[in-house]
């Protein structure tokens, strides 16, 4: 027995460079690309945004069968014709992924109307777009339902005949806020953060299960109506990501068969900082690139005025000054001499 621990030890290291090699050849040579001509794809939220674009993007690629879900018909309905137009075949259904009950029973007409599904994309979400306090209860309820809980409805609905079929691949679009939260989005972030663990632990548990993979995309701010009026500080050197690069890359991530894609690149150095820096330091970030502020500006569907104009939702740093009366210090430093106990600003800004 000491022996074959000691022959593992030996391996475990020599395995690791192994696979980082084979990663590494596998960037510089042309890679194999999956066929998707005998593939059935469900997109939520498939109707605008980054969904209309993937069901372009699909169909461009040879898929055979898309199906389109979402809650807003006229949306569902234009994407479907163009698809169409296509070449495609394109189905689209009413369903609200946060209705366990509606997305089983969609699930069943689809299979019924349409044929298993090969490729599931979860896409759909909602942003509110307001602080901790400013939040309805409901609003933040109903962002964990379709965001978080709406893809465990639709991953049991299609994953046991994919595991049947031996082939199937579940795609998450996430956030890159699952990763690095800011205030203000506080009910998106948490949401986008379940996901991931989500898609991890699945990804993970789908290892022995042949022909079944996994893939999660975590793009940057992305130039759709969804975080419209979201500004960063250095939008040169930050510029938003256009759907149609996301829909292309997530794509070929299908293709690939790529466990995770972070878009841009760049955003693999957020996970290093992340691990290395002190809490200080962090926080100078968000200040000095202006993610601590971005959603002050926000007006997206669920607001009519910016943050900051009369009548919008307070920001995040007004928080504890409307909340308990309590002034920051300049650059945002808390007030420490007037701090409530148990930290409750603190907690609340962080």
């Amino acid at each position: 027995m000491g022996w074959k621990w000691l022959g593992a030890l030996v391996l475990f290291p020599l395995q690791m460079l192994y696979l980082v090699a084979k990663a590494a050849v596998a960037r510089v040579l042309p890679a194999r690309l999956r066929d998707l001509s005998r593939e059935n794809v469900l997109i939520t939220g498939g109707g605008r945004g980054i969904g209309r674009q993937l069901a372009r993007e699909f169909a461009e690629r040879g898929a055979r069968k898309i199906v389109l879900w979402g809650r807003t018909e006229k949306c569902l309905k234009e994407t479907t014709e163009e698809i169409r137009q296509m070449g495609t075949e394109c189905h689209y259904f009413i369903c609200d992924v946060g209705n366990r009950e509606e997305v089983y029973q969609t699930a069943k007409a689809v299979r019924e109307k349409v044929g298993d599904i090969t490729i599931l994309v979860n896409n759909a979400a909602v942003v509110h777009g307001k602080s901790l306090m400013d939040s309805d209860d409901d609003a933040l309820l109903k962002s964990q339902h379709i965001n978080t809980l709406g893809q465990f409805w639709t991953t049991k609905a299609f994953l046991p005949r994919m595991l049947e079929l031996q082939n199937g691949h579940i795609v998450c679009l996430n956030s890159v806020l699952a990763l690095s939260a800011i205030p203000g989005a506080i009910d998106y972030c948490t949401s986008k953060a379940s996901a991931f663990a989500f898609m991890e632990s699945l990804t993970l548990g789908l290892l022995d299960c042949p022909g079944v993979s996994a893939t999660t995309v975590l793009p940057f701010h992305t130039s759709t109506e969804m975080f419209q009026g979201m500004r960063v500080r250095f939008p040169n050197l930050f510029p938003p990501l256009k759907p149609e690069t996301v829909a292309r890359r997530t794509v070929e991530a299908v293709q690939l068969n790529q466990a995770l894609l972070l878009l841009p690149w760049t955003m693999h150095a957020l996970i290093i900082l992340k691990s290395i820096l002190p809490q200080a330091a962090l926080e100078e970030i968000h200040r000095f690139s202006g993610t601590y502020t971005c959603m002050n500006t926000f007006k997206g569907p669920g607001l009519s005025s910016p943050r900051g104009e009369p009548g919008a939702p307070r920001r995040p740093q007004d928080l504890c000054t409307g909340l308990m009366g309590i002034a920051l210090a300049p650059r945002g430093r808390r007030d420490t001499s007037q701090q409530p106990p148990w930290h409750f600003c603190t907690f609340l800004i962080l």
